[in-house]
């Protein structure tokens, strides 16, 4: 893979993520709302690591098993929507629950929360294994460069998943708890409209 094929590269991940929040970015989003950039970091720890596990899977070619059950695939598609729209209506709850000070969940709730977000979305897997073919170098060892174009993929991943709980955290401190109430609304909405576009789509784009 050549330093012009890396940057391409980089382009199309950047101007992949150019688009509203997906479900991962609205539950860290929500998280660090709620309680604070740092603390919900365990959500962006959990979401990384499914995309890690995902990337791994389409480096190794697994993705041709999906394929071979069209059932086993719609099956775990439905169940993750199932998923997303559970933890979109409990943020939607906790927006409108009246605020009280308490405990935030344990770091491996958290975690876990992010991780299944991430691994609820099947279109993740067929999505790397459609794109980093476009960028590997067949004639070079295959192995390398699919760590390359994985873990550059993670580490933008975090830095705009870290820029947008930041941006979150400073909006709800200027303009109050009103504002935080109803952006924990619309974020459980968008939460759920993106677990519903999930399970009537047919493409291979996944929901980040």
């Amino acid at each position: 893979m050549s330093f012009e094929t890396y940057l391409t590269y980089l382009g199309v991940v950047f101007l992949f993520f150019a688009h509203p929040p997906g479900p991962s970015q609205l539950l860290f989003i929500g998280g660090a709302m709620q309680h604070g950039l740092k603390r919900a970091l365990p959500i962006m720890a959990g979401d990384l690591s499914a995309n890690a596990v995902q990337i791994i899977i389409a480096g190794f070619g697994l993705v041709g098993l999906i394929a071979l059950s069209a059932s086993a695939f719609t099956a775990i598609k439905w169940a993750g929507v199932a998923y997303l729209i559970w933890i979109g209506i409990r943020m939607i709850r906790d927006a409108t629950r009246t605020r009280t000070i308490k405990e935030a969940p344990r770091r491996g709730v958290l975690f876990r929360r992010g991780f299944m977000t991430s691994a609820a979305n099947p279109y993740a897997v067929v999505f790397f294994a459609a794109l980093f073919p476009q960028f590997i170098d067949p004639s070079a060892p295959v192995t390398p460069q699919v760590a390359i174009l994985g873990l550059t993929y993670l580490i933008i991943d975090g830095a705009i998943l870290i820029a947008m709980g930041a941006t979150a955290t400073r909006l709800v401190a200027a303009l109050g708890s009103t504002f935080q109430k109803w952006l924990g609304i619309l974020s459980g909405l968008g939460l759920i409209a993106a677990a519903i576009a999930i399970g009537l789509r047919g493409d291979t784009e996944p929901a980040k």
